[in-house]
């Protein structure tokens, strides 16, 4: 049988310069689908499912936040974390500037700057998550610990 062909994006070409055992899951985009639509359409557990948001905080550059796909963030936590006065969502212009991705294919993995990256802390307990890979409508499967030892994200608890 041939191979599935995928492209090369940033995150992928950066998962696989770190030496990461990945596996990349195509589904079928919908806008404004969200995990719960990837999740449905891969079979799996949308709280494995992990979504990457660009926020940032009243004048400082973006940052990323990976949370589970069945929770939100609470800005209120998070900007109280961060010992800031808000926090807000970037708009996709922004996001799309710092990190390379458009909105609904954005990776932690492989972003054109280099961003602080935040993750809710019971993600650290899931021995694989399922995140994106640069690409509306792909995502790869990988271990936990293979995120943190490239990543090295600032462990946080904001998830509701």
């Amino acid at each position: 049988m041939a191979e599935k062909r995928f492209p090369i994006t940033p995150a992928i070409r950066a998962l696989k310069q770190k030496g990461v055992e990945f596996t990349l899951l195509p589904y079928n985009y919908e806008e404004k689908g969200g995990t719960k639509t990837a999740a449905a359409a891969l079979n799996v557990d949308e709280h494995l499912v992990i979504k990457t948001l660009v926020m940032q905080e009243e004048k400082a550059a973006p940052f990323l936040v990976l949370m589970h796909g069945d929770r939100k963030v609470s800005t209120k936590e998070l900007a109280r974390a961060l010992g800031a006065k808000t926090v807000t969502p970037s708009d996709p212009g922004t996001a799309g500037r710092y990190t390379g991705y458009m909105v609904g294919g954005i990776s932690p993995f492989g972003t054109r700057k280099p961003l602080r990256v935040y993750v809710e802390e019971s993600i650290l307990s899931c021995p694989k998550i399922y995140i994106n890979a640069g690409k509306r409508g792909l995502l790869a499967e990988l271990r936990t610990k293979d995120l943190v030892r490239i990543l090295q994200p600032i462990s946080v608890n904001v998830g509701i």
